[in-house]
């Protein structure tokens, strides 16, 4: 039957759905249906995908209700009670509470189309993607918002840098009288969010009774209202909305306190201390009046302000911290070791180092003689001039023999055409010459460019799902592959034709790096599927 977390409002027998009887339950977000002798659903459907309902006319002897969907879809439940009457009444029951129901889950649905529509109009790279693959119908739109999509949403929220809290927010409310005994706090959706960031237990109690008991105008009057935004809250009312924030707000400051790292001094040896009659020193405690708990409150509250606005820009720094944290941490256990070990006499361990011999010959058989030395040079010079000479010799005195020839003109002209910038020995040789960047358009660049983002999205899931340990994995593998191939035939060779209208003299450079990694793909399918079909250890006839 239905779960224990969804409440039945309405149960319908004598239902029959895609050629089965059974039951209709009206649930408090989806309607289900179940057959005869079965104590399962067979089927369910939730409110947010269902865009209307029809009922069949008057005139029809079937008495039916229809359920049309946002996908366009459809399905049909047919009253079969024994009398016509009954059907109707059922039938009119049924959509009475759907008539409620859908559109508290239009509305809900109507916000989500509003924010991926945000979402889409303020990512370009998301939204090309989108028109790649769901307008195309290469992926389905379920899957790019809950695969595709998160990667890029969460790069764009990355690069934001998040806001700080400044410590004089709570000054900007500026209460204003309004001539009528009433007070007008100035609270923006800045200010909001600062409170909520630097005491997290009143973002607690907003999620608490926000729409829920108490309205959002409601709210922040009992919270202006209460001790907890006073100076002094020695005397806390039982009803007070807020009183268990100012228990939270002590729990977290003594657990802040005690995540203090230790000082250089020991500042519990300082106690106060007065001159007695003797001329000496007596240990007193300090007085514990009234006056001094006031102002221990209230510095107390400012230490604790001043922890919860640091504390709320701590997020940006996170990893700073813990990569110098690591480093302030060693450095302190080394002072301590070496604090501790000031009276020991140990034998320090002297540190090893290689040494890197350029000749080994000169350490083993010694520095040469320097006479030697310019011996050789004298033989190596005198060696250089008489082969030069001899260079020169020959050159002066060579003779062409008569009627050879080394290379024809036609031949001549061929090769000078492909050494010219442009020709087909000097394609990215030339520094001076076009690059391939300058050879395309426009136009042909931002397709280009779109086109390899989509692939590499694809390709990036492609090759998550190995190795497909899972039937989940292998079923995605199995679509990812066929998302491939659908947007190679569809999309890649439609540009790779447009390519050779418009710009032939690029051949098929632009995209020779894509249909390399696309066949890297398709070949590591194509071993998965044999591999698959002919296990290891089984013989191949």
């Amino acid at each position: 039957m239905a779960t224990s977390s969804e409440d039945v409002l309405l149960q319908v027998s004598n239902v029959r759905h895609k050629k089965g009887d059974g039951t209709l339950y009206v649930m408090s977000e989806r309607i289900g249906f179940m057959t005869n002798n079965s104590d399962t659903m067979s089927s369910c459907y939730a409110y947010t995908d269902v865009k209307m309902q029809k009922i069949s006319s008057e005139q029809k002897q079937k008495v039916q209700l229809q359920l049309v969907f946002h996908s366009g879809e459809s399905v049909i439940f047919q009253f079969v009670c024994p009398s016509r009457s009954d059907s109707v009444t059922n039938r009119d029951a049924v959509k009475g509470y759907l008539t409620k129901l859908l559109p508290k889950f239009q509305k809900k649905v109507n916000k989500e189309l509003e924010e991926k529509n945000r979402m889409l109009s303020s990512n370009a790279a998301l939204f090309q993607l989108y028109r790649d693959l769901v307008i195309t119908k290469i992926v389905d739109a379920e899957e790019f918002w809950s695969q595709h999509a998160p990667a890029y949403i969460n790069k764009n929220g990355a690069s934001q840098q998040q806001i700080g809290v400044p410590g004089n927010f709570l000054v900007n409310v500026k209460p204003q009288t309004d001539g009528c005994n009433a007070i007008k706090y100035n609270l923006t959706a800045d200010t909001i969010e600062c409170i909520f960031r630097t005491y997290p237990a009143v973002r607690q109690k907003h999620l608490e009774y926000v729409p829920h008991k108490l309205s959002e105008s409601e709210f922040w009057v009992k919270f202006f209202q209460s001790h907890y935004f006073h100076k002094d809250r020695m005397h806390t009312g039982t009803k007070d909305l807020f009183s268990e924030c100012a228990k939270h707000d002590d729990q977290e400051l003594k657990k802040e306190l005690s995540t203090v790292e230790q000082s250089e001094v020991n500042l519990n040896a300082f106690d106060n201390t007065v001159e007695n009659e003797g001329y000496g020193l007596d240990n007193t405690e300090a007085s514990s009046g009234s006056n001094n708990i006031v102002s221990e409150n209230l510095i107390k509250r400012f230490n604790h302000h001043s922890i919860m606005v640091l504390k709320a820009t701590r997020n940006n720094t996170e990893q700073q911290d813990t990569e110098t944290g690591g480093a302030r941490k060693k450095i302190r256990l080394l002072n301590e070791d070496e604090s501790c070990e000031l009276g020991q006499s140990e034998v320090k361990k002297i540190e090893k180092t290689n040494i890197n011999l350029s000749k080994v010959e000169q350490m083993i058989n010694g520095v040469k003689n320097p006479k030697t030395k310019v011996r050789n040079l004298h033989t190596i010079l005198h060696k250089a001039n008489s082969m030069r000479d001899n260079v020169c010799y020959d050159i002066l005195n060579y003779r062409k023999p008569p009627g050879t020839t080394y290379l024809t003109p036609s031949n001549a002209v061929s090769a000078l055409g492909e050494l010219t910038p442009g020709g087909l020995l000097m394609n990215g040789l030339l520094e001076d010459s076009q690059s391939l960047a300058q050879l395309v358009p426009s136009e042909i660049e931002k397709e280009f460019r779109s086109l390899y983002l989509t692939i590499c999205e694809l390709l990036r899931h492609f090759w998550a799902c190995f190795p497909p340990t899972t039937p989940t994995l292998e079923e995605k593998l199995v679509r990812m592959y066929d998302a491939l191939r659908k947007f190679h035939q569809t999309k890649l060779n439609t540009f790779e034709n447009r390519i050779m209208v418009e710009c032939s003299t690029l051949n098929q450079q632009l995209t020779a790096h894509l249909n390399l990694i696309l066949n890297t793909a398709y070949d590591k399918y194509s071993n998965w599927q044999s591999k698959r079909k002919f296990p290891a250890g089984l013989p191949i006839n």
